[in-house]
């Protein structure tokens, strides 16, 4: 009886191990994939790369909380996922604390990885009105932007973090 158990599952446990062609999205041309609008997301620090949109501080308010509190906690200042906003000014104190706006240097860096990777538990769901609303609501909590600011495509890579020369270029200017 055991001989037989032991052959059926050596007979299931061998199935499993073979791969399928029909659901293996192997063997696509990583370049070919990577010049999709859906992989090609990069934003850099002077704003080349950001979508057309705008959104407000209050517009983010209402979408922070219906989104974003259960891990960051009401006002942003953190849960069971770190706080975003707080400790401007505290990266030379005893206790430094980094939070998006005490340590990042750019405000297209919050743009980018709200669009890449948030809300965790559905990356790329959010419209490009969403993240700037949500990206203004982050920098309003601290006084970066003032409440009333609309950001768009043009307005968030003007905006000066309070960290940004904070950051050692690795790659020197040329001039």
């Amino acid at each position: 009886m055991f001989m037989v158990f032991r052959a059926s599952l050596l007979l299931l446990l061998s199935q499993a191990c073979f791969a399928v062609d029909s659901h293996q999205l192997l063997g696509n041309d990583a370049n070919e994939l990577s010049q999709q609008s859906q992989f090609n997301l990069t934003i850099t620090p002077d704003g080349k790369g950001l979508p057309v949109g705008k959104g407000s501080a209050a517009q983010g308010a209402k979408l922070f909380y219906q989104k974003c509190s259960s891990c960051h906690g009401p006002g942003a200042i953190g849960a069971s996922a770190e706080p975003l906003v707080g400790e401007v000014g505290s990266l030379n104190s005893t206790y430094p604390e980094k939070t998006v706006n005490s340590y990042w240097p750019y405000a297209t860096s919050l743009f980018d990885y709200i669009r890449r990777a948030m809300p965790i538990n559905a990356p790329f769901s959010l419209t490009p009105d969403q993240v700037y609303s949500l990206s203004a609501y982050i920098l309003s909590q601290d006084g970066i932007i003032p409440i009333d600011i609309e950001l768009n495509e043009e307005s968030l890579p003007k905006i000066i973090m309070p960290n940004r020369d904070g950051f050692i270029s690795f790659y020197p200017d040329k001039n």
